[in-house]
């Protein structure tokens, strides 16, 4: 099960208790948000895209959408998510639990700056029906992240709740 390599990766930080096991979906931001009670911005949701032969993970504030022609200038290529079979097979996580934790060491993660308007953000952890919370330093730290990019659109800073 996903959700325990998950906890088990988190074991060498010292985090594995602050997984939070949920009753209800957490598989999509509106059903995340709800589940947790907190506003679907601060879900971080994690996308999973083919560049070239490999998988790379944008993990994106849940207002925020791929901005395709700054993609295409970070990356050097068009967007193309993975299928729903890709999915598992490169992440190592099921669709509607991926997360940047425990994943295969050749999978690039990024955290796009939509994150950053937080204080804490919400990943899911490997399954459909968890997550932690995290500060975006502890998710860059935990998630092993490449750096931060600017690839996405549609959220606003200006009002938004930490």
């Amino acid at each position: 099960m996903s959700v325990e390599t998950v906890k088990q990766y988190f074991k060498q930080f010292g985090i594995d208790g602050r997984v939070r096991e949920l009753e209800d979906s957490s598989a999509t931001v509106e059903l995340a948000a709800l589940a947790l009670g907190v506003q679907g911005a601060r879900i971080a949701k994690t996308l999973s895209f083919k560049v070239g032969d490999r998988c790379v993970l944008i993990v994106a504030a849940g207002d925020a959408k791929i901005d395709n022609a700054r993609y295409k200038a970070y990356f050097g290529t068009k967007a193309k998510m993975l299928t729903a079979q890709e999915v598992p097979e490169l992440t190592g996580h099921p669709v509607g639990g991926v997360c940047p934790f425990a994943v295969p060491k050749e999978v690039k993660v990024y955290l796009d700056e939509s994150l950053k308007r937080f204080d804490t953000v919400f990943p899911a952890c490997g399954s459909a029906n968890s997550a932690i919370e995290l500060t975006c330093g502890e998710l860059m730290q935990y998630a092993k992240a490449a750096g931060w990019i600017d690839v996405c659109k549609n959220w606003q800073a200006e009002g938004e709740v930490k």
